[in-house]
């Protein structure tokens, strides 16, 4: 219920009633000056809380953005340099949403604390200040008045005049004084409710402005979102892959280290121990021999240093080497060998039985014993019985099973694979296999055909133009890319070439059908990379390669409709890379450098009325340009109608060529599903580009 009105007739009648209502008064004052006196305290509670907050992400992004990824290999892939490049991305758009809140912080106190704290000194204050003088002079009127009304009539004239002039004084004073405190208490009740309401209103405009940049911000990170899960994807699918060919390759190291040898590497290399013949009698010093069998070179170093001495490798030219007789010396595993350098003969310890064996067989020693390899699947090969193997296969799947889920990635019985494939290449009676048997599902297709093409004696894309292979695929440029595999997939056997062009018009088929099967071609890419392409050597080296093969064969399925239309204009060599100065033709994806948002400014920097209330929320702010922030204007802005959501600007669909699609990223069902959805929900937001 209100306060009953102060009128200023009261004052010069300051009847108990008038004295009761301005108490009232009085009290309300002193209620909002303890409620005004809590704002204050607990609006720099929050803004500091929002400071300390804001300084913690921000520090969070300075940690993001100093971390740097050191990859594999000599080259990244698009998905690797997306994925290298978040941690800045993330940091830039931290920083972006930090620096418009720190922006609100900075200007927070001008907005909140600092009218508060002005109303309640300059308007509660003053009015305190006019209570003060209105009580003083009330106080002195009535002592006066007391005093006037005890005086003798008795008393001269001229001082009886004299005192009611003292008296009539002191009355104007102090109705005066009740007039100009009842006019300012009253005008503090008034004007509290918008001085007290407009800087509350100013600070949560500043507020939710903030929290709306950030909701833009969301907006812009979901295109950015999608396509860093489909490079992360991509990547996670090269890994698995990459993983089974070193776990592979890590298991015949284990068998038969010696079967796993690198190219340009000497014959044979290892520890050996060396007898020597001194004054006091015999040492056996410890070398890493190093020995090429061409040119008959053995490199010994010696791995215990004399003191005072640095020795370095020796170089010995092999005359000849010949197994030690187990009972002329008290040691085993030894051999000697005569050298051209040294006069004499040179007794050799190896590590074990088998170790000897090696270095007898690499140095064509007498009585020598050659290690059996591991033994190894027979190879097949890429003849007319496998192509009709493959041209049934290619059938039966697409007409059976071309839309099934996980096609060619879910794996077969092995026992079924091995059966199906030992029937088929019967040397009696190649070919006659019934593959509309039940025995044969299309698990145990699908797993016999990668089986035959990767146990072909030379792989379908062949050694020799391995390497050119993945040099393209290692380009920045993507017209040299596409060119350079064209050109060279024509420079295959003509065998060579038919079989891979019959399989990748068959993988093209599968992958007009991923909504059924999920096969994408970057999954195919991960399946039939290790498949189609082999390194010649097994090394650690040539196993991180395996994500480029995998591109290789994506780029073939992706862009088929040119490649097999016909040879390039010049075959004979592929296009010649652009120098690696320029910049990558392929832009990774980014947030940071996206075009900025048109973005109202929060407040103008002046309150000219005569400008009206409207045009200081209409005002574009530039990009890159900080606003400043101050007050708002006497009235806010209406607020928006919830029946009709205006659309933004139309940053994705104008500037989604901006954001590129990484050429080996895969539309996997569950991302594409993903982005349907997220672009479902965004309608009345952002406008998509469809196109």
């Amino acid at each position: 219920m209100g306060h009953p009105p102060l009128e200023f007739s009261d004052c010069y009648l300051d009847s108990p009633d008038f004295r009761e209502r301005l108490k009232c008064y009085e009290q309300e004052l002193e209620r909002t000056n303890k409620f005004i006196k809590d704002v204050i305290k607990d609006g720099n509670t929050l803004i500091s809380a929002m400071r300390n907050y804001s300084s913690a992400v921000q520090k969070f992004s300075q940690t993001l953005q100093s971390f740097q990824f050191d990859f594999i290999g000599d080259t990244l892939t698009d998905d690797e340099i997306n994925i290298a490049e978040s941690f800045k991305e993330f940091a830039e758009l931290l920083n972006e949403v930090e620096n418009e809140r720190m922006m609100m912080v900075h200007n927070a106190s001008d907005l909140l604390i600092k009218p508060l704290e002005n109303f309640r000194k300059e308007q509660i204050g003053f009015t305190k200040e006019r209570k003060k003088k209105f009580e003083k002079d009330g106080e002195r009127f009535y002592s006066l008045l007391d005093r006037h009304l005890h005086l003798s009539s008795k008393k001269k004239e001229s001082q009886l005049q004299e005192a009611d002039l003292q008296v009539d004084k002191e009355r104007h004073s102090f109705f005066e004084s009740s007039l100009d405190y009842v006019y300012q208490i009253q005008e503090v009740q008034e004007s509290k409710k918008f001085n007290i309401v407009e800087p509350v209103l100013a600070f949560l405009h500043s507020l939710f402005i903030s929290n709306s940049l950030t909701v833009e911000l969301t907006q812009d990170f979901l295109p950015y979102k999608q396509q860093l899960q489909l490079s992360l994807q991509n990547t996670r699918n090269h890994f698995s892959s990459t993983r089974e060919e070193m776990e592979e390759l890590k298991r015949r190291m284990k068998e038969a280290p010696q079967t796993c040898k690198l190219p340009g590497q000497p014959t044979i290399e290892g520890y050996l121990y060396t007898q020597e013949k001194w004054a006091l009698g015999i040492s056996w010093v410890k070398y890493y021999c190093q020995y090429e069998k061409e040119t008959k070179t053995l490199t010994m170093t010696p791995m215990e240093q004399k003191p005072g001495a640095k020795q370095g490798p020796l170089d010995l030219t092999l005359k000849y080497c010949v197994r030690r007789k187990t009972e002329s010396i008290d040691k085993r595993f030894c051999f000697d060998i005569e050298t051209n350098e040294r006069p004499g003969t040179i007794t050799l310890q190896a590590l074990s039985e088998a170790n000897r064996r090696l270095w007898m067989e690499a140095m064509d020693g007498k009585e020598p014993i050659y290690h059996s390899p591991i033994t190894k699947q027979e190879e097949m090969e890429l003849n007319e019985v496998g192509f009709r193997f493959v041209r049934k296969c290619i059938n039966v799947i697409e007409s059976k099973g071309i839309k099934t889920e996980g096609l060619y990635r879910t794996v077969g019985s092995n026992i079924q694979v091995q059966k199906l494939l030992t029937a088929f290449f019967d040397p009696k009676c190649p070919g006659d296999v019934d593959f509309h048997n039940s025995d044969w599902d299309i698990k145990t297709i699908t797993s016999s055909l990668k089986f035959y093409l990767r146990n072909l004696s030379e792989p379908v894309m062949t050694y020799r133009l391995h390497k050119e292979l993945i040099s393209a695929a290692k380009s920045d440029n993507l017209d040299y890319r596409l060119g350079a595999i064209h050109s060279l997939v024509y420079k295959l056997p003509e065998k060579n070439r038919e079989m891979l062009e019959l399989l990748i018009r068959h993988l093209v088929n599968v992958c007009e059908h991923s909504k059924e099967n999920l096969m994408s071609p970057s999954n195919m890419g991960v399946i039939f990379g290790p498949t189609l392409m082999r390194a010649q050597e097994d090394t650690v080296a040539a196993m991180m390669n395996i994500k480029f093969q995998n591109i290789v064969v994506e780029i073939l399925i992706e862009h088929s409709g040119k490649i097999y239309s016909g040879p390039p204009e010049e075959s004979t060599a592929p296009p010649v890379p652009p120098p690696r100065v320029t910049a990558r033709r392929h832009k990774p994806i980014t947030i940071s450098k996206r075009l900025l948002r048109e973005r109202t400014v929060f407040y103008t920097s002046s309150l000219d009325e005569s400008e009206g209330d409207s045009d200081s929320f209409s005002k574009v702010r530039p990009p890159g340009e900080k606003p400043t922030i101050i007050r708002p204007p006497m009235r806010p802005p209406d607020p928006p109608c919830r029946g009709t959501t205006p659309q933004k600007p139309d940053l994705v669909a104008g500037n989604s060529e901006e954001i590129p699609s990484s050429v080996v990223a895969s539309r996997t069902r569950f991302f594409e599903t993903a982005s349907r959805k997220t672009g479902s929900s965004s309608q009345g937001r952002l406008p998509r580009d469809d196109s």
